[in-house]
C-alpha cells in the first residue's frame, strides 16, 4: 500500500528529528572527552606511552622556564590530531622514530624505565642523538606548529603562543599597521 503525503512527511520529520539525536548525542560524547575550552582530554590517534615520550621530547624543544612552553601549549594534542587528520603520512616515521628512540634511551641510560623518567640532561642527550634524523625534524616542526597554531587544532591551548609573541589576535586591524605605517603618520602631521 503506497504511503500518503501525510505519512510520507511526517516519516520524514521522524529521520530528521532522530539524526538530530543521534547528531546531539555524538556532539554531548565530544563533549564529555574536552576541557573547558574544548580541547579533548584523550588521544585520537597516540597512545599513552608515546605521548608521554613525545611530551617529554616537546618539553625540551620549547621549555617552559621563562614563560608557557610545549606543554601549557598542549603540542602533543596538535600532534596527535595531525597525525590522526591532515599529516597521518607521517605516521610511519613517528612510529620508527619512537623505536628509534627507545633504543637510544636503553643504549645511553639502560636502568632508566622510559624517556619521561629521564632527567632534563638525560633527555637532551637522547634528543642531541637523534636530531639529525627525520623524525626529529618532523616532531621539531609539529612541537612549534602546535604552539603557534589556530587552537582549533588541537595546540596553542589558551592562546598561550600567540600571548608569549605578542601576536594580536584579531579580525580586522586599524591603521596604522605597524612601525613604518605609524611612523609615516607621524612624519605627515
Amino acid at each position: 500500500m503506497p504511503l500518503t503525503r501525510r505519512e510520507w512527511i511526517l516519516g520524514s520529520l521522524g529521520v530528521a528529528a532522530m539524526q538530530q539525536v543521534l547528531h546531539a548525542q555524538q556532539h554531548a560524547g565530544h563533549a564529555a572527552k574536552a576541557d573547558a575550552d574544548g580541547h579533548p582530554l584523550a588521544f585520537e590517534y597516540l597512545d599513552v606511552g608515546a605521548a608521554g615520550i613525545l611530551a617529554a621530547f616537546a618539553s625540551e624543544i620549547i621549555p617552559s622556564d621563562d614563560g608557557p612552553g610545549a606543554t601549557e601549549a598542549g603540542a602533543v594534542y596538535f600532534i596527535d590530531r595531525t597525525l590522526a587528520t591532515f599529516d597521518s603520512e607521517k605516521r610511519e616515521q613517528y612510529k620508527a622514530g619512537l623505536l628509534q628512540t627507545e633504543a637510544l634511551r636503553a643504549k645511553l641510560f639502560p636502568n632508566s624505565p622510559n624517556v619521561e623518567g629521564l632527567s632534563r640532561e638525560q633527555r637532551q642527550a637522547v634528543i642531541r642523538g637523534l636530531e639529525s634524523s627525520e623524525f626529529f625534524e618532523v616532531l621539531r616542526t609539529h612541537v612549534v606548529l602546535g604552539f603557534l597554531a589556530n587552537p582549533e587544532y588541537g595546540g596553542n591551548r589558551q592562546k598561550v603562543g600567540w600571548k608569549y609573541i605578542e601576536f594580536d589576535d584579531q579580525m580586522a586591524f586599524d591603521p596604522p599597521f605597524g612601525y613604518y605605517d605609524a611612523h609615516q603618520s607621524k612624519e605627515a602631521k
